[in-house]
C-alpha cells in the first residue's frame, strides 16, 4: 500500500484543479449573442440631471428614462403615444412616450423634499429669519424645445405668523 503525502495530494489537487479550469474554459469561449444598447432617453437624462437634486427625484427620473415601454403589457405597436406615470410618496412623473419609448415631454412634481444648496443659501440670505415650510419642485422637459427645461421650486415660507410665497429656479434666482 502506498503512502499518501502532503506533496501527494498537493500535486493531485493541482491536477484536477488545471483540468477542471482547462474543461471550463473550453465552455467558456462559445459565442454569445450580439447585444446593442440603445437609449432613446439620454437627451431627456442629461437635461433634466441635476446632482444637487434630492435622492428621490433623481431615482423616478432613472426610471422614467429607464423604462422599457415596448415590454410594457399594453404596448401596442399601432399606437403612436403613450402616457406612462411613475409615483412614489414624494412626488410623480408624467411621461408621454413616443411608440418607439422615447420621451417627448414630462411633467414632474416633487412635494417637500430636500433642497439643492443653491435655493436654500439664496432664501436665507433674501429672508434672513425665515423658515421653509413647504416647498413643490416642478419640472417640465420637452424633446423638441431647444431650451433646457424648466426647474421651477415654489416655497412657502413662514416667520412667526406669517406667511409669504416665494418661487426660485434651480440656480436660486428668485422669479416673479
Amino acid at each position: 500500500m502506498k503512502n499518501f503525502t502532503m506533496k501527494n495530494l498537493l500535486t493531485g489537487s493541482l491536477f484536477s484543479f488545471l483540468f477542471s479550469g482547462l474543461a471550463l474554459s473550453a465552455t467558456a469561449q462559445e459565442t454569445l449573442p450580439e447585444v446593442s444598447v440603445v437609449s432613446f432617453n439620454y437627451k431627456y437624462m442629461r437635461s433634466v440631471h441635476d446632482a444637487a437634486a434630492s435622492q428621490p427625484v433623481r431615482m423616478l427620473e432613472r426610471m422614467a428614462a429607464t423604462y422599457d415601454l415596448r415590454q410594457a403589457d399594453f404596448y401596442e405597436q399601432e399606437f403612436d403615444n403613450y402616457f406612462v406615470t411613475f409615483y412614489i410618496p414624494s412626488g410623480e412623473i408624467l411621461a408621454f412616450y413616443d411608440k418607439n419609448g422615447k420621451i417627448l415631454h414630462t411633467a414632474e412634481k416633487f412635494k417637500n423634499i430636500a433642497l439643492p444648496s443653491s435655493v436654500s443659501q439664496a432664501v436665507a440670505k433674501r429672508y434672513p429669519g425665515w423658515a421653509i415650510t413647504k416647498d413643490v419642485y416642478l419640472v417640465n422637459y420637452y424633446a423638441d424645445s431647444n431650451k433646457d427645461p424648466r426647474k421651477i421650486y415654489k416655497l412657502i415660507l413662514e416667520n412667526g405668523d406669517k406667511r409669504i410665497r416665494v418661487k426660485t429656479n434651480d440656480s436660486g434666482s428668485f422669479l416673479e
